[in-house]
Formats: C-alpha cells, sequence, structure tokens
C-alpha cells in the first residue's frame, strides 16, 4: 500500500471514526432525553429510523453526485450539514426540534459515511478496492468502542446538551479541514457504465437474472442491517434487561466494537484470498446463530458473554461484506450506482429497526426481540445462499456490467 493510498485511508478512518461515533449517542443518552423531554423511550430511539431513513432517501439522489464531482466533494457538503444538526439536537425542547436534527444529521450521513467513505475508496484504491476497505474498517469498527464511553463522560461531566454542542464543532474543526486540504483531489469518472439493476431510469431492460440477482443482494444487505443496527442500538438496554450493571454493560458494549475489528482483522489477512460473498456468508451465518446462543442457554453472564462475542464477529465480519458483495457483481463505475442505489432499502431497514427492537424488548420482552432477530438472519443468510450459485465467472463481471 502506497503512501498516497495510506493517507486516503487515514483521512476516511477519521471521518467514518467520528460520524458514526457521534451519531449513536442515543444508545447512552436516549433514556435521560426521554427524560428530560418529557417522550417516551422508543420514540427517542425513532430519532435513528429518522437518522438511517434520510441515509436511504438520499442516497440515490447523489448517486450522479458521487459519480461527476467525486465522494471528496460531496463530503465536504455533508460537513456543512452536520454540524448544525447537533447544534440543533443540543437545544431540542420537544419532538419536533428533535426529529428535525436528526433529519439534518441523516442527509449528512449520505454524504460521510458508509456509501460515500466506499465510492471514496473504490474511487482511489481501484483494483485494491477489496483489501483497502478491509482496512479502513479495521479502523471504523472501534466508533462506538470509543464514542460511548466518551459519550458517557461527557454526558455526566456536562449533560448531553453540551455533549451535541461539543459533537457540532467536529465536522467543521476536524473533518471540514481534512477533507480540504489533506485529502488530494481527483478528477472522478466522466462516463459511467451504466447498471441496468440498480438504476431505474436505465435505459436497456435487464435480464430477469440479472434483476433477480441485484434485488437478492439488497435483500441480504438490508436484512443484516436491520438486525444488526436494531442490536447495536439497543444491545446496552438489552445486557441491562438480563440483570447484568449498568458499568459492566457499557463495557461489554464497547467491547463489542474491538471483537466487530477482530473478524476484520482475518478478512484483511487474508489479502483477497476470498471474496465479498464468502465473507458475508460466514459473518450471516454467525449472527443467525447468536441470538439463538441466549435462547437456548439462559441469561447468565457466561453465555452473554458467548452471546457477544459471537454476535461481534459475525457483524465485524458482514460490515466488511455490505460494501464488498457488490465488487463481485459490478465493475468500478457501476459500483457507485449500485452501493448508492441499495443505500435506500438498507437505511429504511436499519432506520426501523432500533424503535422495533426497544418496544419489543419493553414490551414482549427479549425472547421475542431475539426471535425476531433470528428469522431476519436466517432470510439473510438464505439470500446469501442463493447468490453463492450467481458468482460471475472470471469473465462474467463485464456482462453483467454491459447488460444493459
Amino acid at each position: 500500500m502506497d503512501a498516497a493510498l495510506f493517507r486516503v485511508l487515514f483521512i476516511t478512518a477519521v471521518i467514518q471514526l467520528i460520524g458514526w461515533g457521534t451519531s449513536s449517542l442515543l444508545a447512552i443518552v436516549g433514556v435521560t432525553i426521554a427524560e428530560e423531554l418529557r417522550m417516551d423511550v422508543p420514540t427517542v430511539f425513532a430519532g435513528n429510523t429518522v437518522f438511517y431513513c434520510m441515509m436511504g432517501l438520499c442516497s440515490p439522489l447523489l448517486g450522479r453526485s458521487f459519480v461527476r464531482h467525486g465522494a471528496r466533494r460531496v463530503m465536504m457538503v455533508g460537513t456543512l450539514v452536520a454540524a448544525p444538526g447537533y447544534l440543533l439536537l443540543a437545544v431540542a425542547q420537544g419532538p419536533f426540534s428533535f426529529f428535525a436534527a436528526w433529519v439534518l444529521i441523516g442527509a449528512s450521513g449520505a454524504t460521510l459515511l458508509a456509501t460515500a467513505a466506499a465510492i471514496l475508496i473504490h474511487e482511489r484504491a481501484g483494483v485494491q478496492a477489496q483489501r483497502a476497505m478491509g482496512a479502513l474498517l479495521l479502523a471504523t469498527g472501534l466508533s462506538n468502542s470509543l464514542f460511548w464511553p466518551a459519550t458517557a463522560v461527557l454526558a455526566d461531566l456536562f449533560g448531553w446538551r453540551i455533549t451535541c454542542a461539543i459533537y457540532a464543532a467536529l465536522p467543521l474543526v476536524v473533518l471540514l479541514p481534512l477533507l480540504a486540504f489533506a485529502l488530494p483531489a481527483q478528477k472522478p469518472v466522466l462516463a459511467p457504465s451504466p447498471l441496468p439493476d440498480a438504476s431505474p431510469a436505465s435505459p436497456a431492460k435487464p435480464s430477469v437474472t440479472t434483476r433477480s440477482t441485484f434485488l437478492l443482494m439488497m435483500a441480504a444487505i438490508a436484512l443484516n442491517g436491520f438486525v444488526t443496527f436494531g442490536f447495536n442500538a439497543v444491545i446496552i438496554e438489552l445486557l441491562k434487561v438480563q440483570g447484568v450493571r449498568i458499568d459492566l454493560a457499557v463495557a461489554i458494549g464497547s467491547a463489542l466494537g474491538v471483537l466487530q475489528v477482530s473478524a476484520r482483522v482475518v478478512d484483511f489477512l487474508g489479502g483477497g484470498r476470498w471474496d465479498g460473498l464468502t465473507t458475508g456468508l460466514w459473518g450471516g451465518t454467525f449472527i443467525a446463530a447468536a441470538p439463538l446462543v441466549v435462547m437456548l442457554g439462559g441469561a447468565s453472564l457466561p453465555i452473554i458473554g458467548l452471546f457477544v462475542v459471537v454476535y461481534g464477529l459475525g457483524s465485524g465480519a458482514f460490515t466488511v461484506a455490505r460494501n464488498t458483495i457488490p465488487m463481485v457483481f459490478y465493475d468500478q463505475a457501476a459500483y457507485a450506482r449500485a452501493l448508492s442505489n441499495i443505500a435506500l432499502p438498507l437505511n429504511i431497514a436499519c432506520g426501523l429497526s432500533p424503535p422495533l427492537f426497544m418496544m419489543l424488548l419493553l414490551g414482549p420482552g427479549p425472547d421475542t426481540l431475539l426471535a425476531l432477530a433470528t428469522c431476519g438472519a436466517a432470510l439473510c443468510l438464505g439470500a446469501l445462499l442463493v447468490l453463492r450459485g450467481r458468482r460471475p465467472r472470471p469473465t462474467g463481471l463485464a456482462s453483467v456490467t454491459s447488460t444493459g
């Protein structure tokens, strides 16, 4: 890996750490916000729903901008949207201002996080994109491990409002200068190849097989997002319901990031010996098994520890797969549009799951939540198994992307 690519990876990792870390604050201060704003807890966690739905709605609209202007310029705009979002959250007085803040934060996420980072890496890394993406996700997997304790400390010292104000400054003070001055500009691809099955505006009709392959890929990634983002949002409350002390629950939740990174290390060290679909199959299997550990083994501390280990390894591996599975089927120009179109159902699924998981946890109880998660993970795994039989031949990538 040359110095220029390493610099791109480092800057992108910092952006993802701060972006994901700050946006996960409801996992720590959500209950406190609910009490102060006189909102019920599931409604507050619906802030995550607004966040992910806005990301999903904006991402397809940004597809052409990413291709025309490049990821760097789009991400710079995102920093200018994120700052007022967190500032509005800091001064929120009720549901209207609370959700308006998450609209802005979600719109900024579409231009800064996940899809944007993957497109930026794909622009700069070329044929090294899968390995570079693995390296990026090694670092970004620690966002919750770093920001959950930081949010807890800041909220304890200054309150959640000052914490949000501090987070409002980070995009302008840290992220914007990095993008403007530290990340070198690059001329984007101007003539993308068509993506027949990821763009409804494509002039030619794709074959049924090609379209169904895209839909399977989209379904698998969205189902995984539904399960993992739901768990990530409520993991601390889930541990508390299972009898774990609050300080230990925060520590275990923070350790989850380390486990996720461990799985990404294995994928990274693989050095391209397997593709994103293989990573997804292994990660999907672990995620499907994790809820069963608690459902069949009970809620003792060792069983909970085993659940966290299995889930952490699986979700860490699949985080890589979400960005690299499309690389199995699409070339560089089509990849950006594919990822942008997958982002809509993915982010809607990610947005719906946190309040639903919290509602199930506080209502029917953890067993119902775990059963739903198992079903979602099993469906995801089934879609991946079908995709395994549809891998393009070594020369098949060009035929997939030129069909339209």
